[in-house]
């Protein structure tokens, strides 16, 4: 029975949480959540889907899905992130539990991570704060074809293994390039080595992801999303990130309303949250269904989804 806590309490509406990992940087782990984030949103109308960016010195997550600047929001009910902070050493823990257990995730199906590379402190800590929901815990490797990278993301399924942690499989990323004209792909790098690695691992091989120019200028220009509106009868939210200002529960727009992707949360600890703010609707995946990477990684995203259930 999963110990009652914080995190767990503020989870428990959470079906799925997939971590995202890579051996090593720049393998595309960010624009591989994204996706991944994307896909399991568009995989049904009512698909309810959150994304979480971890990687305190470096975050992509916001940029990518065009939320970049949104104030903190908070409320007696906890805080609504809009961008992460550069720490370091015990307050990337406090960070990555703030996360956790002070925001209100409300009901997921999914909750996509975006860890950092590598097996540092934030993934130990990551795992040490989400030991009450473990069995709903799931991971995902990125890697490239290149040698480096390959043998990095064998060291990433190897920590999977010492700390339990199921993987759903793994995707080798810029496979080859997709030619913005006629879409066919061309080899850049070598081929086949993340189908190798997760044979020899024995863990699934979900597929491979061409570099796509038209995924890489989505992501660069993805344009921040209106703020929800007020009404007459609900006071403009009050936003200060050293945390002084206070504002009523029935003033807080949920997180499930600012970053999550379907932006329709449910309503969480007895608080009452205006309705009258407009669904979050994300033109970043319109546009995403147009691009080559698409139809790659719809498959994968349907494995996912059945292996889950």
């Amino acid at each position: 029975m999963s110990a009652d806590t914080p995190i767990s309490r503020r989870l428990n509406n959470v079906k799925h949480i997939i971590l995202v990992l890579s051996g090593k940087g720049g393998v595309g782990k960010s624009s591989v959540s994204t996706q991944l984030a994307l896909s399991l949103y568009a995989s049904a109308p009512t698909a309810r889907v959150g994304i979480l960016d971890v990687d305190l010195t470096g975050p992509s997550i916001p940029r990518m899905l065009g939320v970049d600047g949104h104030p903190v929001h908070q409320s007696t009910d906890g805080w609504v992130p809009g961008d992460s902070v550069v720490w370091r050493g015990p307050k990337k823990n406090a960070m990555i539990r703030q996360f956790l257990s002070d925001v209100r995730w409300g009901e997921l199906d999914y909750l996509v991570i975006d860890t950092p590379p590598g097996t540092s402190d934030e993934h130990l800590s990551l795992l040490e704060h989400l030991a009450p929901v473990h069995d709903r815990l799931s991971s995902v490797v990125v890697t490239t074809p290149q040698a480096v990278a390959l043998a990095d993301a064998i060291k990433g399924v190897s920590f999977t293994r010492a700390v339990n942690l199921p993987v759903l499989g793994v995707i080798e990323n810029m496979s080859g390039y997709a030619c913005p004209c006629c879409g066919e792909i061309t080899n850049v790098f070598s081929k086949g080595g993340g189908k190798s690695m997760a044979e020899r691992e024995k863990v699934h091989f979900l597929g491979s992801l061409p570099i796509d120019t038209q995924l890489v200028e989505l992501l660069d220009s993805a344009q921040p999303q209106p703020q929800p509106t007020t009404t007459s009868d609900s006071r403009p939210l009050e936003s200060s990130y050293s945390g002084q200002e206070q504002v009523s529960a029935t003033d807080v727009t949920p997180v499930t309303q600012l970053n999550t992707l379907s932006g329709t949360g449910s309503e969480t600890n007895g608080h009452t949250t205006s309705t009258h703010a407009p669904t979050r609707t994300f033109q970043v995946l319109e546009r995403y269904r147009q691009t080559p990477t698409w139809a790659a990684f719809k498959p994968m995203a349907e494995y996912i989804i059945e292996k889950l259930r």
